[in-house]
Protein backbone atom coordinates (compact mmCIF):
# COMPACT_ATOMS: atom_id res chain seq x y z
CA UNK A 1 0.00 0.00 0.00
CA UNK A 2 1.19 3.17 -0.47
CA UNK A 3 2.40 5.43 2.83
CA UNK A 4 -0.04 8.02 2.02
CA UNK A 5 -3.43 5.95 1.95
CA UNK A 6 -5.05 4.70 4.71
CA UNK A 7 -8.48 2.76 4.94
CA UNK A 8 -11.08 1.70 7.70
CA UNK A 9 -12.80 -2.00 7.64
CA UNK A 10 -13.74 -4.68 9.49
CA UNK A 11 -11.56 -6.87 10.63
CA UNK A 12 -13.32 -10.08 9.09
CA UNK A 13 -12.82 -8.00 5.73
CA UNK A 14 -9.10 -6.73 6.12
CA UNK A 15 -7.38 -10.07 4.50
CA UNK A 16 -10.00 -9.40 1.55
CA UNK A 17 -8.95 -6.05 0.94
CA UNK A 18 -6.67 -5.39 -2.25
CA UNK A 19 -5.40 -1.65 -2.85
CA UNK A 20 -2.59 -0.34 -4.80
CA UNK A 21 -2.64 3.42 -4.58
CA UNK A 22 0.71 3.47 -6.29
CA UNK A 23 -0.42 2.16 -9.72
CA UNK A 24 -1.78 3.60 -12.72
CA UNK A 25 -5.67 3.49 -12.63
CA UNK A 26 -7.59 1.46 -15.48
CA UNK A 27 -9.00 2.89 -18.66
CA UNK A 28 -12.56 3.28 -16.94
CA UNK A 29 -11.38 4.82 -14.03
CA UNK A 30 -9.58 7.09 -15.89
CA UNK A 31 -12.87 8.11 -17.93
CA UNK A 32 -14.83 8.49 -14.47
CA UNK A 33 -12.13 10.86 -13.18
CA UNK A 34 -12.22 13.07 -16.35
CA UNK A 35 -15.87 13.20 -16.81
CA UNK A 36 -16.12 14.14 -12.73
CA UNK A 37 -13.34 16.77 -13.36
CA UNK A 38 -15.65 18.02 -15.84
CA UNK A 39 -18.75 17.73 -13.98
CA UNK A 40 -17.18 19.75 -11.20
CA UNK A 41 -15.44 22.53 -13.36
CA UNK A 42 -18.89 22.98 -14.90
CA UNK A 43 -21.58 22.37 -12.38
CA UNK A 44 -24.66 24.61 -12.51
CA UNK A 45 -27.61 25.55 -10.02
CA UNK A 46 -29.89 27.08 -12.13
CA UNK A 47 -32.33 25.62 -14.69
CA UNK A 48 -31.69 26.34 -18.22
CA UNK A 49 -34.22 28.82 -19.89
CA UNK A 50 -35.99 25.63 -22.17
CA UNK A 51 -36.36 24.10 -18.72
CA UNK A 52 -38.07 26.79 -17.46
CA UNK A 53 -40.68 27.23 -20.61
CA UNK A 54 -44.27 26.99 -19.67
CA UNK A 55 -46.62 24.35 -21.89
CA UNK A 56 -50.64 24.50 -22.69
CA UNK A 57 -52.55 21.80 -23.63
CA UNK A 58 -51.84 21.98 -27.45
CA UNK A 59 -47.59 22.63 -26.79
CA UNK A 60 -47.26 19.51 -24.56
CA UNK A 61 -49.71 17.15 -27.50
CA UNK A 62 -47.09 18.69 -29.94
CA UNK A 63 -44.07 17.94 -28.41
CA UNK A 64 -45.36 14.02 -27.47
CA UNK A 65 -45.94 13.56 -30.55
CA UNK A 66 -42.36 15.33 -31.94
CA UNK A 67 -40.82 13.10 -28.81
CA UNK A 68 -42.69 9.79 -29.81
CA UNK A 69 -41.14 10.05 -33.95
CA UNK A 70 -37.72 10.82 -32.35
CA UNK A 71 -37.01 7.63 -30.55
CA UNK A 72 -36.41 3.86 -31.79
CA UNK A 73 -38.06 1.73 -28.88
CA UNK A 74 -41.30 1.10 -27.28
CA UNK A 75 -40.96 3.68 -24.53
CA UNK A 76 -43.61 6.05 -25.69
CA UNK A 77 -44.95 8.90 -24.01
CA UNK A 78 -48.55 9.04 -23.82
CA UNK A 79 -51.25 11.99 -23.21
CA UNK A 80 -53.88 11.22 -20.76
CA UNK A 81 -57.71 12.71 -20.63
CA UNK A 82 -56.81 14.89 -17.70
CA UNK A 83 -54.14 16.75 -19.58
CA UNK A 84 -51.51 15.33 -17.88
CA UNK A 85 -49.46 12.47 -19.67
CA UNK A 86 -47.10 9.19 -18.72
CA UNK A 87 -43.52 7.93 -19.93
CA UNK A 88 -40.45 6.57 -18.98
CA UNK A 89 -37.15 8.03 -18.13
CA UNK A 90 -33.70 6.30 -17.72
CA UNK A 91 -31.75 6.84 -14.46
CA UNK A 92 -28.01 5.99 -14.43
CA UNK A 93 -26.72 4.87 -10.54
CA UNK A 94 -23.50 6.34 -10.19
CA UNK A 95 -22.76 5.40 -6.06
CA UNK A 96 -19.75 5.54 -4.52
CA UNK A 97 -20.78 4.34 -1.10
CA UNK A 98 -22.39 0.58 -0.48
CA UNK A 99 -25.81 0.92 0.13
CA UNK A 100 -28.01 -1.30 2.80
CA UNK A 101 -30.41 -3.87 1.75
CA UNK A 102 -32.72 -6.32 3.69
CA UNK A 103 -31.76 -9.89 4.98
CA UNK A 104 -33.78 -11.80 6.84
CA UNK A 105 -32.54 -14.89 8.38
CA UNK A 106 -35.15 -17.70 9.22
CA UNK A 107 -34.35 -19.21 12.81
CA UNK A 108 -35.55 -22.27 13.29
CA UNK A 109 -38.51 -22.70 16.79
CA UNK A 110 -36.83 -24.46 20.08
CA UNK A 111 -40.15 -25.84 20.25
CA UNK A 112 -41.38 -27.45 17.18
CA UNK A 113 -44.21 -29.24 18.99
CA UNK A 114 -46.28 -26.08 19.92
CA UNK A 115 -48.43 -24.52 17.35
CA UNK A 116 -47.90 -21.77 15.59
CA UNK A 117 -45.16 -20.11 13.30
CA UNK A 118 -42.30 -22.83 12.90
CA UNK A 119 -39.55 -19.93 12.21
CA UNK A 120 -38.92 -16.52 13.06
CA UNK A 121 -37.61 -13.67 11.15
CA UNK A 122 -34.98 -12.06 12.22
CA UNK A 123 -34.47 -8.38 10.85
CA UNK A 124 -30.48 -8.06 9.46
CA UNK A 125 -29.01 -5.42 6.97
CA UNK A 126 -26.56 -6.39 4.16
CA UNK A 127 -24.51 -3.92 2.55
CA UNK A 128 -23.08 -4.32 -0.85
CA UNK A 129 -21.78 -2.03 -3.92
CA UNK A 130 -23.86 -1.45 -6.92
CA UNK A 131 -22.18 -2.47 -9.97
CA UNK A 132 -21.03 0.48 -11.79
CA UNK A 133 -23.27 1.76 -15.18
CA UNK A 134 -26.38 0.29 -13.16
CA UNK A 135 -29.32 1.80 -14.97
CA UNK A 136 -33.19 2.06 -14.34
CA UNK A 137 -35.79 2.67 -16.66
CA UNK A 138 -39.18 4.17 -14.48
CA UNK A 139 -42.38 4.47 -16.09
CA UNK A 140 -44.07 7.52 -14.13
CA UNK A 141 -46.83 10.79 -14.79
CA UNK A 142 -45.74 14.14 -15.99
CA UNK A 143 -46.60 15.14 -12.20
CA UNK A 144 -44.18 12.68 -10.46
CA UNK A 145 -41.65 14.62 -8.58
CA UNK A 146 -37.81 13.95 -7.98
CA UNK A 147 -38.78 12.51 -4.28
CA UNK A 148 -40.88 10.01 -5.44
CA UNK A 149 -38.53 8.82 -8.18
CA UNK A 150 -35.91 8.87 -5.29
CA UNK A 151 -37.70 6.68 -3.50
CA UNK A 152 -39.10 4.57 -6.39
CA UNK A 153 -35.67 3.51 -7.19
CA UNK A 154 -35.21 2.62 -3.64
CA UNK A 155 -37.78 0.64 -3.75
CA UNK A 156 -36.63 -1.24 -7.00
CA UNK A 157 -33.24 -2.10 -5.46
CA UNK A 158 -35.04 -2.85 -1.80
CA UNK A 159 -32.65 -0.44 -1.02
CA UNK A 160 -33.65 0.18 3.20
CA UNK A 161 -30.99 3.64 3.53
CA UNK A 162 -32.75 7.03 4.16
CA UNK A 163 -33.95 8.48 0.86
CA UNK A 164 -32.58 11.60 1.68
CA UNK A 165 -28.61 10.42 1.68
CA UNK A 166 -29.48 10.55 -1.84
CA UNK A 167 -29.95 13.16 -4.90
CA UNK A 168 -31.54 12.94 -8.50
CA UNK A 169 -28.85 15.14 -10.96
CA UNK A 170 -29.46 16.09 -14.35
CA UNK A 171 -26.37 15.70 -16.97
CA UNK A 172 -26.24 17.56 -20.23
CA UNK A 173 -23.40 18.22 -22.66
CA UNK A 174 -23.18 21.50 -24.73
CA UNK A 175 -20.00 22.84 -26.64
CA UNK A 176 -17.68 19.80 -24.76
CA UNK A 177 -18.62 20.41 -21.73
CA UNK A 178 -20.21 18.61 -19.40
CA UNK A 179 -23.17 20.13 -17.00
CA UNK A 180 -24.66 18.60 -13.88
CA UNK A 181 -27.46 20.43 -11.93
CA UNK A 182 -28.74 18.69 -8.82
CA UNK A 183 -32.73 18.78 -9.15
CA UNK A 184 -34.94 20.12 -6.40
CA UNK A 185 -37.27 17.81 -4.70
CA UNK A 186 -40.16 19.36 -6.36
CA UNK A 187 -39.43 19.29 -9.99
CA UNK A 188 -41.02 16.76 -12.36
CA UNK A 189 -38.36 14.71 -14.05
CA UNK A 190 -40.86 13.51 -16.77
CA UNK A 191 -41.67 17.16 -17.76
CA UNK A 192 -38.06 17.89 -18.15
CA UNK A 193 -37.76 14.92 -20.55
CA UNK A 194 -40.37 15.89 -22.94
CA UNK A 195 -38.36 19.44 -22.65
CA UNK A 196 -35.27 18.17 -23.70
CA UNK A 197 -36.22 15.17 -26.41
CA UNK A 198 -34.63 11.38 -26.23
CA UNK A 199 -31.31 12.70 -26.39
CA UNK A 200 -28.75 11.40 -23.65
CA UNK A 201 -26.43 14.17 -24.41
CA UNK A 202 -28.98 17.10 -24.28
CA UNK A 203 -30.83 15.70 -20.66
CA UNK A 204 -30.00 12.35 -18.62
CA UNK A 205 -30.63 11.34 -14.88
CA UNK A 206 -28.02 10.11 -12.41
CA UNK A 207 -28.39 9.27 -8.91
CA UNK A 208 -25.70 10.29 -6.18
CA UNK A 209 -25.47 10.58 -3.13
CA UNK A 210 -26.53 13.88 -1.50
CA UNK A 211 -23.60 15.26 -1.27
CA UNK A 212 -24.56 19.41 0.33
CA UNK A 213 -21.01 19.85 1.58
CA UNK A 214 -22.99 19.68 5.60
CA UNK A 215 -23.37 16.24 6.63
CA UNK A 216 -27.40 15.50 7.61
CA UNK A 217 -26.51 13.42 10.89
CA UNK A 218 -30.08 12.99 10.94
CA UNK A 219 -30.40 10.46 8.14
CA UNK A 220 -28.27 7.98 10.07
CA UNK A 221 -29.38 4.95 12.41
CA UNK A 222 -27.97 4.90 15.66
CA UNK A 223 -25.57 1.98 15.11
CA UNK A 224 -24.22 3.79 11.78
CA UNK A 225 -23.14 7.14 14.10
CA UNK A 226 -21.98 4.88 17.04
CA UNK A 227 -19.64 3.41 14.40
CA UNK A 228 -18.64 6.68 13.01
CA UNK A 229 -17.67 7.91 16.59
CA UNK A 230 -15.17 4.79 16.61
CA UNK A 231 -13.52 5.34 13.69
CA UNK A 232 -13.07 8.91 14.74
CA UNK A 233 -11.63 7.99 17.81
CA UNK A 234 -9.13 5.69 16.43
CA UNK A 235 -8.64 7.87 13.76
CA UNK A 236 -7.77 10.64 16.78
CA UNK A 237 -5.33 8.04 18.77
CA UNK A 238 -3.49 7.09 15.59
CA UNK A 239 -2.40 11.03 15.30
CA UNK A 240 -1.96 11.48 18.53
CA UNK A 241 0.32 8.45 18.41
CA UNK A 242 2.06 9.56 14.92
CA UNK A 243 2.39 12.80 16.60
CA UNK A 244 4.36 12.01 20.01
CA UNK A 245 6.42 9.64 17.99
CA UNK A 246 7.54 12.72 15.68
CA UNK A 247 8.38 14.48 18.75
CA UNK A 248 10.07 11.57 20.34
CA UNK A 249 12.53 10.93 17.45
CA UNK A 250 12.85 15.06 17.56
CA UNK A 251 14.03 15.39 20.92
CA UNK A 252 16.22 11.84 20.15
CA UNK A 253 18.28 14.02 17.45
CA UNK A 254 18.69 16.68 19.75
CA UNK A 255 19.84 14.85 22.56
CA UNK A 256 22.43 12.92 19.97
CA UNK A 257 23.49 16.24 18.53
CA UNK A 258 24.32 17.72 22.34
Amino acid sequence: LSPDCSFTCHYRCRALVRLDCSGPPGASDEDDGTEQALEKDTNVDEPSEWEKAELDQAQVEQRIKEYNSQINSNLFMSLNKDGSYTGFIKVQLKLVRPVSVPATKRVPSLQAGRPGPRTQGVKRRTSFYLPKGTVKHLHILSHTRVSEVIDALLRKFTVVDNPRKFALFERSEKDEQVYLRKLADEEQPLRLRLLAGPSEKVLSFILKENETGEVNWDAFTLPELHNFLRILQREEEEHVRQLRHRYARCRQKMQEAL
